[in-house]
């Protein structure tokens, strides 16, 4: 292994770090709002009732698929022709 790609190995690594630092603060954030609560009168009650009204799965889902139907490849002539034949070139 060269210097160089060890060192890129290394910053990807550290990059994945701070991504999973990133995530375990997220997640601390949401277990705190979560844990919410709200003065009603003399009483303290959840600010969320219900898993679904502190995250909304299907939504969530709808959404995602949403984008991903509305994002329609158009693929012309030249890139079909193309596409055909790298597919020749690979196979053999």
């Amino acid at each position: 292994m060269s210097l160089l790609e060890y060192s890129l190995r290394m910053e990807a690594f550290q990059l994945q770090q701070v991504d999973k630092h990133n995530e375990l603060h997220l997640q601390a954030w949401l277990n705190n709002a979560a844990g919410a609560t709200k003065e009603q009168g003399k009483k303290h009650v959840p600010v969320f009732k219900s898993y679904k009204d502190f995250f909304d799965y299907e939504k969530e889902l709808k959404e995602v698929t949403k984008a991903r139907n509305s994002t329609k490849i158009k693929i012309d002539q030249k890139t079909r022709r193309l596409a055909r034949l790298a597919s020749a070139v690979n196979s053999n």
